[in-house]
């Protein structure tokens, strides 16, 4: 449930009131700083950040009928902070610092006159229709992970020198993706520590090579407009783009830059919308005009750092349990996440958690680690760190990993070697947006955890819904595989994690051989 012209501090506060929490307790409720709520009681005519309006959205979707009815009673009774969201639009794009950035970034590498691209992004806004926007939303959850993958195929055609799609069978489930791979790049079996995890950092890297022709710069000014409009924030942060890939057994190797968070949404991310909205309105995949232009061919795909290559990491999650007198031997539970309608990358599908853009928190060199940003994600998506969830808040401690901050799971799985095992499974350049992707798998063989923190893990806003199975369940983790609303990534983590579990899980896994083929 959303609020048509997005939600305000008055907002939230009416929320918490019918939800009948304190600061305190509504803030855990979010999964946010008690800070914030705070600062929503002392200016209530603020606008969250779109992250925030998101978990609004999901707190009030989930709430019961008996506390939604009194919120719609109490905002009905309640005078709007803003009511117009076209003036709270006109002003975010004067003086939101992200929107702001995004406009200069427009304007220079599409080589305008300052301002050109705030009149543009003003033009289309007043042209917006939010209830369209919302309908499209809806006629894209029905294009599938399997017609996303053939789409691509038809477009790129087959691979050479060893080069194409991976795919795979489990069982009777034949998979086949958008995730554009190597013999060479799989099954690598990598520890993610230091000694074997070692993308290198080039600080005098560049900007990426990306220039706007007219086409780009509208779909690009279109992108922000509709974005104002929803009332969807989003913050200008690092990430990595890789330069150079060198990969091998036991080895993640390779260069990586810096570019920004506004760079990509505004350029490469605009693919997955553009293709999945000529497959739900019936237009052939050929007819694709930014695709065209930043992701032409396969060449173009394996040149990674002759454009733009953002992309991240996920992992399957694997957690030792005891045998239960009710559901069996002893097995691992794995975790599986429906993500939510309101992140950027992979929405409404499944995927495995964590889930991340590979992106430097504070230290620009470290964290250029695959490992940095898993361990990251583990405490953000899983244990409930919310300080280290930039897209929250600013980032000020100087070290957010350190032993200190870590939330109580994980120092208990870094207290001693060996309890948490952490290994990347291969790699891969995603053709839906031209992302790398680096699936892992996390595996925790102490039963003493789950009975310690089982119930601790507890995903954050990213995630619409959390599901467990179990590594014994053969039937149901086939059928799980066969689900064609996997996001393309999220399907080759799942793959290769139960691949590599089989072989490293003894008797706690029951499940088909994974054997995989390049298309």
């Amino acid at each position: 449930m959303t609020l048509p012209n997005g939600w305000t501090g008055a907002d939230a506060c009416v929320l918490q009131d019918a939800l009948r929490l304190s600061q305190e307790a509504f803030a855990a409720h979010l999964g946010v700083h008690w800070r914030t709520v705070g600062n929503w009681h002392k200016k209530p005519s603020s606008r969250p950040k779109s992250e925030l309006q998101q978990a609004l959205d999901t707190a009030l979707d989930r709430a019961s009928d008996e506390v939604k009815a009194r919120f719609a009673e109490a905002r009905a009774g309640a005078p709007r902070a803003t009511t117009d969201a076209a003036a709270d639009a006109e002003q975010r794009l004067a003086a939101d610092p992200n929107i702001v950035a995004a406009l200069d970034w427009l304007d220079e590498r599409g080589t305008r006159e300052p301002g050109t691209a705030r009149r543009a992004v003003a033009s289309r806004l007043a042209q917006v229709d939010v209830n369209s926007l919302q309908d499209r939303g809806s006629r894209r959850g029905r294009v599938d992970q399997r017609k996303v993958a053939q789409a691509l195929a038809d477009y790129y055609g087959r691979g050479a020198g060893g080069y194409g799609r991976y795919a795979a069978r489990f069982g009777d489930v034949e998979a086949d993706t958008s995730v554009f791979t190597h013999s060479d790049w799989l099954d690598l079996d990598c520890p993610l520590i230091a000694t074997h995890d070692r993308l290198k950092l080039m600080r005098a890297a560049g900007a990426a090579p990306v220039s706007l022709d007219e086409e780009a710069f509208d779909q690009a000014a279109q992108r922000l407009a509709e974005s104002l409009a929803l009332g969807i924030r989003f913050v200008n942060m690092p990430l990595y783009r890789l330069l150079g890939v060198d990969m091998g057994r036991e080895s993640l190797g390779g260069t990586v830059g810096i570019s920004s968070f506004v760079e990509y949404i505004v350029t490469m991310d605009l693919l997955e919308g553009e293709l999945v909205d000529a497959l739900a309105g019936g237009v052939q995949a050929g007819e694709l005009p930014l695709r065209d232009r930043y992701l032409p061919d396969l060449d173009t795909v394996l040149d990674v750092g002759g454009r733009l290559t953002a992309g991240g990491t996920l992992a399957l999650c694997a957690f030792a349990r005891p045998a239960d007198p009710f559901r069996g031997p002893a097995d691992y539970v794995l975790l599986v996440q429906e993500r939510s309608g309101h992140v950027i990358n992979a929405a409404r599908r499944l995927a495995v958690i964590p889930k991340g853009f590979h992106q430097p928190l504070v230290d620009f060199r470290a964290d250029a680690q695959v490992g940095a940003t898993l361990r990251r994600e583990m405490e953000e998506e899983l244990f409930g760190r919310h300080d280290i969830d930039n897209t929250v808040g600013d980032q000020r401690s100087a070290d957010p990993m350190h032993p200190s901050r870590l939330s109580e799971p994980m120092r208990w799985l870094l207290g001693e070697p060996g309890r948490l095992r952490m290994e990347c499974t291969g790699f891969g350049l995603n053709l839906v947006s031209g992302n790398f992707e680096f699936p892992g798998l996390i595996v925790v063989d102490d039963e003493e955890f789950w009975r310690r923190y089982g119930g601790q893990i507890e995903a954050n806003w990213e995630t619409a819904n959390l599901r467990q199975y179990s590594s014994g369940d053969a039937e149901l983790v086939e059928e799980l595989a066969a689900d064609t609303a996997w996001s393309n990534e999220g399907l080759f983590a799942l793959l290769q994690g139960l691949r590599r579990l089989k072989e490293i899980g003894g008797s706690r896994v029951n499940v088909p051989t994974i054997e995989w083929e390049i298309r």
